[in-house]
């Protein structure tokens, strides 16, 4: 938003203008140039920044599927023949949970994410997992579940069939298994009963939470609001949040403010960070990254060792006997790598040609940044996940 007027403004300069100095239209055009750089890895604010208050609730509820194909939870399961009995007791059915067999039945717990801003009336998907010694859902309904948030109030029903995306088979001698047949989803199966009641649009003010707190991405973003909106309504309280006050002029139709905002392009302010995956040999380097002058010298010691052994065999009615002797060779390589000198400041850039240039693989580059971390030659976060 902030480029588009500043873009716009420079246009309106040069039809101003109205003359055919190139050194004067160079410059205007050098300058829109620029501006359209520096914004070409601008992230909108969008993305990077929650706006507090607007989120989703999560939900939970104990249910039954039925219908499988003899894969459901063992009659020792008491909770699920329980469960059978209380529900067919409700639909005015007595029965002895001692007659129940449930193969057939499996007991789940369901969950569901309700989207803010949700009403009544409206779907959203729901998983399933059982909870038993169920094999498998496949093919399975799930009955009437009531949904409860965190406040124990009831927010939707679930209700459907349910899909596994994946199954399982077999007999006596083996059996066949794709994904995880005792885990699915029913699409559009819960019904929202109750909507969550908010204050926002009576609210003063907004709050932004950035996902990755930071002191220069918090400015940068008060900064381009600011801008945008030709006021000063936004101003930096923390590290990850952001405050923006609401004017007389969108009171009204907040919605419009936010949608100005969002569309707002950051380039967010990377820390220097080496991210380390010792297991897979991951490495992973941010573009801040620098290091101090330091002389880096890398190889390999490669030790062999073979055994065998030599046998002596006495000839033929000699009475002799079989002598074995062991023979052992061992051999030693090792790789000779001459120092490399890596100069201050270089950029990441820089150091990836340089080790390159030794030829050390994602491990190496494990055990070369760990040593120039302890050396205090690398000005970054070393950090091993």
């Amino acid at each position: 938003m902030a480029t588009n007027f500043i873009i716009a403004l420079m246009k309106k300069i040069y039809r101003f203008l109205m003359v055919e100095n190139m050194i004067v239209r160079f410059g205007i055009t050098s300058a829109i140039l620029i501006i359209l750089a520096a914004n070409v890895h601008a992230a909108r604010i969008k993305d990077i920044v929650d706006i507090k208050g607007v989120r989703q609730n999560h939900l939970v509820g104990y249910g039954l599927i039925v219908g499988l194909d003899g894969t459901g939870d063992d009659s020792d399961l008491e909770f699920t023949v329980q469960s059978m009995a209380s529900m067919l007791e409700k639909m005015g059915m007595t029965v002895d949970p001692e007659d129940i067999d449930v193969d057939n039945v499996a007991a789940v717990i369901v969950t569901a994410d309700l989207p803010p801003f949700a009403k009544e009336g409206g779907r959203v998907d729901v998983m399933v997992s059982s909870i038993g010694d169920a094999e498998n859902l496949q093919g399975g309904t799930l009955l009437f579940t009531p949904l409860r948030a965190a406040d124990g109030q009831v927010y939707a029903v679930a209700q459907g069939p349910v899909s596994t995306g994946g199954f399982s088979a077999g007999g006596s001698g083996g059996s066949v298994k794709k994904n995880f047949p005792t885990v699915g989803r029913v699409v559009n199966g819960a019904l929202i009963e109750k909507e969550v009641v908010t204050d926002f649009a009576q609210k003063k003010s907004l709050f932004l939470t950035l996902h990755n707190p930071d002191f220069t991405t918090a400015s940068r973003v008060s900064e381009a609001i600011n801008t945008a909106l030709y006021d000063h309504l936004a101003q930096t309280l923390d590290a990850g949040t952001i405050e923006v006050k609401i004017s007389d002029r969108y009171s009204a139709n907040i919605v419009e403010l936010i949608t100005i905002i969002e569309k707002l392009g950051v380039t967010p302010d990377l820390s220097a960070k080496v991210v380390i995956n010792e297991r897979t040999g991951t490495v992973v380097m941010g573009e801040n990254v620098r290091i101090s002058t330091v002389a880096i010298a890398h190889g390999n010691l490669s030790i062999q060792i073979k055994e065998s052994q030599d046998v002596s065999q006495p000839l033929p009615f000699s009475q002799g006997e079989t002598v074995t002797t062991p023979d052992t060779e061992i051999s030693v390589t090792e790789e000779k790598n001459n120092l490399f000198l890596v100069k201050s400041g270089i950029s990441i850039s820089d150091l990836v040609r340089a080790l390159n240039a030794l030829g050390v693989s994602p491990r190496d580059l494990i055990s070369i940044f760990q040593a120039i971390k302890a050396a205090g030659a690398m000005q970054a976060t070393l950090e091993i996940i």
